[in-house]
């Protein structure tokens, strides 16, 4: 698998609008390995005149996708699943190249996105109406679902495959045409997607990608009056500018930061519970909306948990995604998380929490030229560090002490995050407890994997607006029209 830097290399400074790849006229960007820090390839940086151009092929190519029959959208969607698993193995190579992440990793991401590919076009068949009663007879209301139009997809770079695929097999289901503006960092991984679009005969304008900075293309999708709905995730700061920014009223479906905690009583599985808390804590090196950012733990159980929780997390491999393609952990995808990781390590240390795990970038020539950084854990937190209150986005967790299960819960919701919270207990009352007052969108209780495809997944709060996956993410892709028919029947 090594040094293979073949789609790099071909689609560099490519765009693909109207159903084919095109020079883009604008600068250029570097793309980085973030395991070895080397360029791979470049993108352009999409001008405003072939934005103009993208969209208005995208518009062309609405009414005529959203009006084909269900079933022929659910085949094109099927055919490109098929494909992407066919080449999953090169695809995860792409990722873990520009992404950093160890390529069983990536190889399990690109099987979700073939999952997602599948899941909506099984849901393109099942948007049904309704007929509402009336109030007097001779009359019928007819309730439709109709393509909303043209959606901006905003995608970031720490999930490259999955998070284009939620909004771009929903859009398509629907009837919508999705240009997708993926992450400056991890922008090959979403041409490679484009690619496969074209393989399955997905009409030209129906799926577009544009590359491009944020501020520049990402803002100019957002601004274009002929794009009705932005699908978007990334940071809670962002989302609201992106709120804040629309030109006219947009329908927006916002995934947004977290600050997620995780909740363990003297009921837990304590194993069981740390095993959790070290995959979702580090997982992706925490740069993931849903990681726990925070653990509260019952007296009780607190030095045992802490334990076994710092030396689970010492055997965590740390290694080039390529080179070590069963590693626990990669290289972080870009500097500025990592920067913050270790900011937020600092402050609490300054503020007397305890390192129990980590503290520093691995040892040894393999690491020293990416941006690798030891999973860390830091233990007596108070509300104060930024380790409790802030998204680090990075492979730290701060842990605490609690002496009641309602303390735990008020400073779980103590936060202007609402995206997902975590909790062990075999207590029934405990479990029902936390499912009903923790203030989020998703709750996991004696696991970690917050979301399924086929169930709602968004958060509250300055988490985001709107939800994806399952049939409720297919919905936000939709327009409702009332028809109301006097037909004379019974009047």
């Amino acid at each position: 698998m090594l040094g293979k830097l073949e789609v790099p290399a071909r689609l560099s400074g490519k765009l693909f609008a109207e159903g084919r790849f095109i020079a883009g006229e604008g600068g250029r960007l570097p793309v980085y390995n973030p395991a070895r820090g080397e360029v791979i390839g470049d993108i352009a940086i999409a001008t405003p005149g072939e934005i103009a151009a993208t969209v208005a092929a995208a518009v062309a190519a609405w009414r005529p996708w959203a009006r084909q029959p269900a079933r022929m959208r659910a085949e094109a969607l099927h055919t490109l699943g098929r494909l992407i698993l066919d080449d999953a193995a090169g695809m995860a190579e792409l990722m873990t190249l520009e992404q950093g992440k160890p390529f069983n990793e990536a190889l399990g991401e690109i099987r979700k996105l073939a999952e997602a590919c599948h899941f909506y076009a099984e849901e393109a068949v099942r948007v049904h109406g309704e007929v509402i009663p009336n109030d007097q007879p001779g009359f019928q209301s007819l309730v439709l679902r109709e393509a909303i139009g043209v959606v901006a997809a905003i995608t970031p770079w720490n999930y490259p495959a999955e998070l284009v695929g939620w909004k771009l097999c929903a859009a398509v289901a629907a009837g919508c045409p999705v240009i997708i503006k993926p992450s400056e960092f991890t922008p090959f991984t979403a041409l490679h997607i484009a690619e496969k679009t074209l393989q399955a005969g997905i009409p030209p304008g129906v799926v577009s990608v544009l590359t491009g900075d944020g501020a520049s293309v990402g803002q100019a999708l957002v601004d274009h009056p002929d794009i009705p709905k932005i699908a978007f995730t990334g940071s809670s700061r962002t989302g609201l500018r992106i709120q804040q920014s629309c030109p006219s009223i947009k329908r927006l479906s916002l995934e947004l930061g977290g600050n997620c905690p995780l909740l363990v009583t003297r009921h837990a599985d304590l194993p069981q519970a740390v095993q959790g808390a070290v995959r979702r804590s580090f997982r992706n090196m925490g740069q993931i909306c849903i990681a726990i950012n925070r653990i509260y733990v019952e007296r009780t159980v607190y030095a045992d948990f802490l334990a076994q929780f710092a030396a689970a997390t010492r055997q965590l491999v740390i290694g080039d995604g390529l080179l070590h393609p069963a590693a626990d952990l990669g290289a972080m995808a870009q500097a500025a998380p990592l920067q913050n990781t270790r900011q937020h390590l600092q402050d609490a240390l300054d503020k007397g929490a305890r390192l129990i795990a980590g503290g520093a970038a691995p040892q040894g020539e393999a690491f020293a030229k990416g941006l690798f950084f030891q999973p860390s854990i830091v233990a007596d937190c108070t509300a104060q560090m930024l380790v409790m209150r802030e998204e680090t986005f990075g492979p730290l967790v701060g842990v605490a002490p609690f002496d009641h299960l309602g303390e735990a819960i008020a400073l779980a919701n103590d936060t202007p995050y609402g995206l997902a919270a975590y909790a062990y207990t075999q207590d029934l009352q405990e479990i029902h407890r936390c499912a009903a007052e923790l203030d989020v969108g998703n709750v996991a209780i004696n696991h970690v994997d917050a979301g399924i495809m086929n169930a709602p997944y968004g958060g509250r709060k300055q988490s985001g607006i709107g939800v994806e996956h399952g049939r409720e993410g297919l919905l936000e892709y939709f327009q409702f029209k009332h028809v109301r028919l006097r037909h004379g029947v019974g009047a």
